[in-house]
C-alpha cells in the first residue's frame, strides 16, 4: 500500500478555527428545512400564540388584587377578573390576597384545627411567650394576631421580610404592655391587655410601612411557668382567703354601722321631739300665766277668789275623807278616834 505523503503532512499541520457560517448559508439551510417540513410555520405561530396568550392574560380572584411590575418596577394594581399585561419578561404580576385574614401564633402552634384542636408542644415555643411582668414575676403569655393586607404596594415593596417584621413587632409590643402590669393583672385582665397591644402594634406597623391592618389580638390562657405553679396557687389561695375575710368584715361593718347610726338618729330625734314638746309646753304655760295675770290685774279680788275656788275644786276630790269642823268645836280628837275604830271593825 503506497503512502500518501502529502495527505499525511496536511494532517500534521495545526488546524485553524473554522470560519463562522454566513447569513446566506443560514437562510439556505432554513429554506431547506422548510421544504422538508412545510407546516413548521404553523407550529411556530401556534407556539407563539400560546406563549403570548398564557403570559399576557391573567385572572385575579375575588379576594385578590394583581400588582404589576414592568422590568421590576411597580406600574399598577389591577382588580378582580380577567386582565391584560405585557408578555412575561417585560411585565410580571403578583397576586395578593387583600381580603384573607392571616393568623400568627405566639407561644404555641396549631397542628390541626377543628372540634378537637391539636397544638404543638408549647415548650418548643416557650421563648416567645415567656415574659417579665411589672412586679418582677415571670408569666407565660400565649396569644394570636389576626391581620390582613390593606396596602399591597407597601406589603410587597416597602419591607424586605414583612412577615418576620410583623412577628418581631408583635412580640416587642406584647412584652411592652405586659411589662407595665402585675402578674395578677396579666392573668385577669387579658382583654384589656389585648386591646392596648393591638393599638400599639398597629401604630408600629404603620410607621414601618408594612401595609398590614391588625384585625384582632386574642390572648390565650395566661399562667406562670410550671415549676412555680404550686407556690403561685398557694399564694392565690391565701390572697382569696384574705379577701374573703375582708369582705366578711366589711359585710358585718355595713350591717352594724348603719344600725348604730339609725339608733343614734332615732335617739337624737326623740330627744329633739321631747325638747320641742317641753319648750312648747313651757311657752304655753307662760302664755297662759300672762293671760291670767292680765285678768288678775283687772280685778284682783275676783280673780283671787276664782283661782282659790278652782284650786279647791281640783284638789278637794283628791284628799280622801274630809272633816269639816267648826272653829268653836271642842274635844275634836275623840271624834277622829271614833272614825278609826269604825274603820278597824270594818
Amino acid at each position: 500500500m503506497a503512502w500518501d505523503w502529502e495527505k499525511l503532512q496536511q494532517q500534521k499541520k495545526p488546524t485553524r478555527g473554522t470560519p463562522p457560517p454566513q447569513v446566506g448559508d443560514v437562510f439556505t439551510k432554513f429554506k431547506g428545512v422548510r421544504k422538508k417540513f412545510p407546516g413548521i410555520w404553523i407550529i411556530v405561530i401556534i407556539i407563539l400564540a400560546l406563549y403570548f396568550g398564557t403570559t399576557t392574560f391573567y385572572t385575579v380572584g375575588v379576594d385578590q388584587v394583581g400588582v404589576v411590575q414592568r422590568f421590576g418596577k411597580y406600574v399598577r394594581t389591577t382588580g378582580p377578573g380577567l386582565n391584560f399585561k405585557l408578555p412575561s419578561g417585560i411585565e410580571k404580576v403578583t397576586k395578593v390576597k387583600v381580603r384573607h385574614i392571616f393568623k400568627d401564633e405566639f407561644g404555641f402552634r396549631t397542628i390541626r384545627a377543628g372540634i378537637r384542636t391539636q397544638y404543638a408542644a408549647s415548650k418548643a415555643y416557650l421563648s416567645e411567650s415567656l415574659m417579665l411582668t411589672g412586679d418582677l414575676n415571670v408569666a407565660v403569655v400565649p396569644w394570636i394576631v389576626q391581620w390582613r393586607i390593606k396596602d399591597p404596594y407597601k406589603f410587597l415593596f416597602k419591607v424586605r421580610n414583612v412577615r418576620g417584621t410583623l412577628r418581631d413587632l408583635a412580640e416587642a409590643t406584647m412584652r411592652l404592655v405586659v411589662g407595665d402590669r402585675s402578674i395578677n393583672e396579666v392573668i385577669s385582665k387579658r382583654q384589656e391587655i389585648a386591646s392596648q397591644a393591638q393599638k400599639l402594634l398597629q401604630k408600629e406597623l404603620d410607621e414601618a410601612d408594612t401595609g398590614i391592618s391588625v384585625r384582632t389580638i386574642e390572648m390565650k390562657k395566661t399562667n406562670v411557668p410550671e415549676p412555680v405553679q404550686p407556690s403561685f396557687n398557694e399564694v392565690n389561695q391565701a390572697i382569696q382567703e384574705k379577701e374573703k375575710m375582708i369582705y366578711q368584715a366589711l359585710g358585718e361593718y355595713n350591717k352594724r354601722i348603719p344600725q348604730a347610726k339609725g339608733n343614734a338618729e332615732k335617739t337624737i330625734k326623740a330627744a329633739e321631739g321631747y325638747a320641742l314638746d317641753r319648750v312648747n309646753r313651757a311657752k304655753g304655760d307662760a302664755a297662759r300665766f300672762d293671760e291670767i295675770y292680765q285678768e288678775y290685774a283687772k280685778a284682783k279680788d275676783v280673780t283671787r277668789r276664782r283661782l282659790y275656788l278652782e284650786t279647791i275644786r281640783d284638789v278637794f276630790p283628791k284628799l280622801g275623807e274630809k272633816y269639816i269642823v267648826d272653829e268653836e268645836q271642842k274635844n275634836f280628837l275623840p271624834l277622829l278616834n271614833l272614825g278609826q275604830a269604825e274603820g278597824g271593825e270594818k
